[in-house]
């Protein structure tokens, strides 16, 4: 009697270091420099994992990276397909009803028209956007005209052959793909603000992991390393 319940024990003992060591999944979109992208060897680089490392480091959490299409990241995440979201992804009151967000861990990122010419008529033009972005909600909720792409890199493809007069995307991702073109697309109008910054998205259940990751965060912004990572990438105003 007394081996079976040591065995018992010594069982429940291996269930509990097993729990312990569980893979935190780390869901990103690897399709949006500087924020997150494929590198040469074919893996997740940018802002968003070397940040994403440091986090699970000061968290002590042991981490995997994992890439999702950016029109079902939310589902994917709420079906347990992996366990968080970095992948430059706002804080709205809308995402907020489905999933959770850790406190932001980038300010609000302005917002650019890009186009062929300065003097597009973006009131009146036809405008494309990433699916389920800020960006497109912004448009479609100032009367503008629309037009929806699954990539990135289809909306800037769509100003480039002439089906949309200009793209809304975040500036940092825009600004290299200008400076690249050799004078062909350009900046236009002013910057927007929109949205409350990036942050981690988790399923509502898991307030324990959304309790480290804000810890670890926060121990960023206090130390200042999350702002010399902002600066590095470029990605806008630091904390």
């Amino acid at each position: 009697m007394m081996t079976k319940l040591l065995l018992t024990a010594a069982a429940l003992a291996l269930t509990a270091g097993a729990a312990m060591a569980e893979v935190v999944r780390m869901g990103t979109e690897g399709a949006y420099p500087p924020y997150n992208y494929i590198d040469d060897s074919g893996e997740v680089a940018g802002f968003e994992r070397e940040l994403g490392d440091e986090l699970c480091k000061r968290a002590e959490l042991d981490c995997e990276w994992v890439t999702n299409d950016w029109d079902s990241i939310i589902p994917n995440l709420v079906s347990g397909n992996y366990d968080t979201i970095m992948a430059g992804m706002s804080i709205t009151d809308d995402r907020d009803e489905v999933i959770d967000f850790t406190q932001a861990y980038t300010q609000p990122d302005p917002s650019a028209y890009m186009a062929k010419s300065a003097d597009v008529d973006i009131a009146g033009g036809v405008i494309a956007a990433q699916t389920g972005t800020i960006q497109a909600a912004f448009i479609s909720e100032n009367g503008g005209t629309l037009v929806e792409f699954a990539t990135p890199e289809e909306t800037v493809a769509a100003v480039r052959s002439g089906e949309a007069d200009a793209v809304l995307a975040d500036k940092a991702y825009l600004d290299p793909i200008v400076a690249d073109s050799g004078g062909e697309l350009v900046i236009a109008g002013d910057s927007v603000l929109i949205g409350g910054g990036v942050g981690m998205g988790v399923r509502e259940s898991d307030t324990e992991l959304k309790a480290k990751f804000d810890a670890a965060i926060q121990s960023m912004k206090d130390d200042g390393t999350l702002n010399a990572l902002i600066e590095k990438y470029e990605i806008g105003a630091t904390f």
